[in-house]
Formats: C-alpha cells, sequence, structure tokens
C-alpha cells in the first residue's frame, strides 16, 4: 500500500510530481470524475439509495462538480475545492443534513458499491474504503439513543 496519506485538510503545498497519491493511482482527473459520477449515477438509479439522494439538491451537477473538486484535493491532487470555497470545513458544510448512523451507512453503502465496480487496485480502494469510512463516521450530527456522534449535535 502506498505511503501517501488522505487527508481531510488540504495539502500546504503540492505534491512532488511523480508522487504516487491516491490521486494518480486513481487515474488522476479522469478517474476522480469516474469515481463521482459513478456513486451519483448509483445514488439516482438504484432504489435502494432513494432516501440519501433525496437528501441532495435536485440538480446533482453542482453536486458532483463539488464532491470531484474537493476529493481532487483529498486524494493528492489539485487542491481544485478550496481554490474555489476556501477550506471545506466539510462537517461544518452538512449541518443543514441530519446525518444519523442510517444515513452514514446508507452512504457507505453507495459508496462501497462505487469502490467495488469502479476499476481500480485492491490495495487503494481498501485504501479509500477505510478514509471514507472514518470520514462518513465523522460526519454524523444527529443524536441517537445508544451511539451519539464524536462532535457537535445539531440535529436534537
Amino acid at each position: 500500500m502506498s505511503s501517501a496519506a488522505i487527508s481531510i485538510a488540504p495539502a500546504s503545498s503540492a505534491p512532488e510530481p511523480g508522487a504516487n497519491t491516491p490521486y494518480l493511482r486513481l487515474g488522476g482527473e479522469a478517474g476522480v470524475r469516474k469515481l463521482v459520477d459513478h456513486f451519483y449515477d448509483l445514488m439516482e438509479l438504484e432504489p435502494r439509495y432513494a432516501e440519501l439522494r433525496a437528501m441532495h439538491p435536485t440538480h446533482s451537477e453542482e453536486t458532483r462538480d463539488k464532491l470531484f473538486w474537493f476529493l481532487s484535493g483529498w486524494l493528492g491532487g489539485p487542491d481544485l475545492y478550496s481554490s474555489r470555497f476556501g477550506h471545506p470545513r466539510l462537517r461544518m458544510r452538512h449541518f443543514p443534513y441530519a446525518i444519523g448512523t442510517k444515513e452514514r451507512d446508507d452512504w457507505m453503502a453507495c459508496m462501497v458499491q462505487t469502490l467495488n465496480e469502479v476499476d481500480m487496485d485492491a490495495d487503494l480502494r481498501r485504501q479509500l474504503h477505510e478514509a471514507f469510512a472514518g470520514t462518513a463516521d465523522w460526519m454524523r450530527n444527529k443524536a441517537e439513543q445508544g451511539n451519539m456522534p464524536a462532535g457537535n449535535v445539531v440535529h436534537g
């Protein structure tokens, strides 16, 4: 597995040219776009993701672009999100949405299906799964008996 780490915060400097980042291992811009489009295509087409889809804006192009821009930098590529919107403040930007265990699990099921269906090496798939799972859990903001989120609860 690559030693290139996936981090939530944008890197303070660009990766060295030729660095074996998850961004490059996924196929660069085209690979990240393919991952994002497959994820949102599943969300729109698979009935089991209907509730997850309902949490998103009606028009998904802007949503797709924002995830693409964010993941590009998060995976070690160009920091496209921060150059447009500033620091991602990922959890804060999701406060308007009540995210509990079910929402986390639905999002992860869609992303795991995406990871399994998009061509990539097994080590990268495992690395992305672990990173997405940690981030998805961290996004929870809804009070749930016996399973409180780690951060602020904004939906009681």
